[in-house]
């Protein structure tokens, strides 16, 4: 088999990408070749959300940048267009709620979009109201699809105020995130006892603690999985530098190391959703592109891991 230099930004051509890339800002919602992107239930009710999202963290955080504006909004549409409907934010992301919000308002795909953002769980009660108050503002929408309480340290938390959102509709679905292991302890006592409808946690090839205790929590305890930092803050993209990819990779699809790295975690059966940030169309459809086709099973996944700890 020919080896190909896989390296994420030589692998869009490589990969099949450029065609699809170079249609944008027309991409039309048609699938790749293998076929539409992935869905999974969300356990607590059944309905299906795209396996692949997008995270807006650092990326979506900036003010009076037109092109950068513009970009991103090339890679929000390329989401829709291509499939996707997941968008996580944050009220402590900066400008990251403004940016979306102006570019959600300005494409007009508010109905087509499952949008989920975050508040500072150990808020008073007033502070928490006026935090989810202005993330409705600045997205521009009546409500949001997940509202999570944002790195929870404390075992004891309780979800009463969120549980009371979604009572009132401001939110359809509440859940918890983390992405410090020194936290874990914490997540999976509120996990088991809180059981949110969603659980976000960091997950990678390069951070593995998460599947010993916390995945297994979150599948016991009925939570939709959603993964943050699938790439480590870019640490994997690092590690594999310009080798290309094992022989292997194609016995599950992945054709880049972006999808390489992702369909590895959607291999997990407790995961339900990914949401790497991108600041790219051509990134967006590489990432979309790990949500097709096949994912790796229990013995093919512990091979990934064996083969990415061989590597120096």
């Amino acid at each position: 088999m020919k080896r190909v230099n896989l390296s994420r930004r030589g692998a869009i051509a490589a990969a099949g990408g450029a065609a699809l890339a170079s249609a944008l800002p027309w991409l039309a919602p048609a699938h790749g070749a293998e076929g539409p992107v992935m869905t999974r239930p969300i356990p607590s009710s059944g309905e299906r959300l795209p396996i692949v999202g997008i995270g807006t963290a650092i990326i979506f955080d900036y003010q009076n940048d037109p092109a950068k504006q513009a970009a991103r909004g090339e890679v929000i549409r390329t989401l829709v267009a291509g499939g996707g409907r997941l968008i996580d934010t944050a009220a402590g992301y900066g400008s990251a709620e403004d940016r979306l919000g102006d570019i959600v308002a300005e494409l007009r795909v508010r109905d087509k979009l499952f949008l989920a953002t975050k508040f500072l769980f150990n808020l008073p009660r007033a502070e928490a109201e006026a935090s989810l108050h202005e993330s409705l503002r600045r997205l521009r929408t009546d409500r949001v699809d997940l509202m999570q309480a944002w790195n929870v340290t404390d075992g004891g938390y309780k979800l009463d105020l969120p549980r009371e959102w979604k009572k009132t509709g401001l939110c359809r679905y509440i859940g918890i995130t983390t992405s410090q292991v020194r936290s874990y302890g914490a997540m999976a006592k509120v996990v088991a006892r809180e059981k949110p409808d969603f659980f976000q946690v960091n997950y990678s090839l390069g951070a593995l603690e998460a599947e010993k205790t916390l995945l297994p929590a979150a599948r016991d305890a009925g939570a939709a999985v959603l993964i943050n930092l699938p790439f480590g803050r870019n640490s994997l993209f690092r590690k594999a530098g310009n080798r290309p990819l094992p022989d292997f990779a194609a016995e599950f699809g992945a054709r880049t190391w972006a999808q390489f790295f992702l369909k590895f975690i959607l291999g997990h059966p407790a995961v339900t959703a990914v949401i790497p940030g991108t600041d790219k169309p051509e990134y967006m459809l590489d990432n979309l592109d790990a949500a097709r086709g096949p994912l790796p099973d229990a013995a093919m996944r512990k091979r990934i891991v064996q083969y990415w700890d061989s590597l120096a």
